[in-house]
């Protein structure tokens, strides 16, 4: 068995590949700075790549995970047109494929209530937007008889997170007892550790009765109690590191999902917020 993932090179086809490989599959990693080298975005490479190796599965991880104005062509490009290059190349070369393409809980309306699959979507970014074109690109192959599965992915994290996300700055901080400014603490939002995620997709992915679901705890956390695991774990107090942002506007008061359909499906998360700060702060 053969498996192919673009935007292998961060935190997700990092775990990815460690699940592939001890179920033995074969895994050919696509990313613009590790594994093969190449861009989501280039339709012919992405062709060429589909037709040689034919690969059983199929995911789409590659984004700039950012919702900023300023990301809005690298989004559309890795996102949007990656899903499209994807799909199109499968539908013609490799039909027997399944397909997973990662979605976002930022993709949604959110009144701070649970999100799930059913919850309106919500085109308030750029990176919405392109999330949101990649999910109805996948119901479209779908209809064409392709198996196309969408994974709507709330906060998760590791070791491997960049240091500018604010989980992995803030325990970065911790273990160095460096000061820090960060935004709203009182912002909850899921604390899932990205292994435990990757165990869902592969889940997903291997049954046909569902195709899109929402991937969560289902449980939201402050940044406080974020910054009182962290620094607690390394004996400090947060309230001599850390400073209030000026000028900070959040994007969302709660951010937390609804995830009935993947745990209908037997998918329980294994570490929790205090299991996660302990892996972030001592590997």
């Amino acid at each position: 068995m053969k498996a192919m993932i673009f935007g292998s090179g961060g935190q997700d086809g990092f775990y990815l590949k460690k699940l592939l490989h001890r179920e033995n599959v074969e895994v050919i990693g696509v990313s613009r700075s590790a594994d093969v080298i190449g861009d989501v975005a280039d339709r012919a490479f992405v062709e060429r790549m589909i037709e040689t190796v034919r690969p059983d599965h199929i995911f789409h991880f590659a984004a700039n995970s950012t919702t900023k104005h300023d990301a809005l062509f690298d989004n559309h490009n890795a996102i949007s047109a990656g899903t499209i290059n994807i799909l199109e190349s499968a539908y013609r070369h490799s039909p027997h494929s399944k397909v997973f393409l990662s979605g976002s809980g930022m993709q949604f309306a959110n009144d701070g209530a649970p999100i799930d699959e059913n919850t309106p979507f919500a085109p308030l970014s750029p990176y919405a937007v392109s999330r949101i074109h990649s999910v109805y690109l996948g119901r479209y192959y779908r209809s064409l008889s392709m198996k196309v599965y969408v994974g709507y992915f709330f906060n998760h994290d590791s070791p491997l997170r960049t240091p500018d996300h604010v989980n992995k700055l803030i325990a970065d901080a911790a273990r160095e007892g460096r000061r820090i400014e960060i935004g709203d603490i009182a912002v909850k939002k899921e604390f899932n550790y990205a292994g435990d995620v990757m165990d869902a997709i592969w889940l997903l992915v291997n049954q046909d009765e569902v195709f899109e679901a929402v991937i969560g705890s289902g449980k939201a956390h402050s940044i406080e109690e974020w910054l009182d695991l962290c620094f607690g774990h390394a004996g400090k107090n947060w309230r001599d590191y850390v400073s209030e942002a000026p000028n900070f506007t959040h994007e969302y008061g709660t951010l937390v999902s609804n995830p009935a359909v993947i745990t209908s499906l037997g998918w329980q998360p294994q570490v929790d917020i205090a299991g996660l700060a302990r892996i972030m702060m001592e590997e």
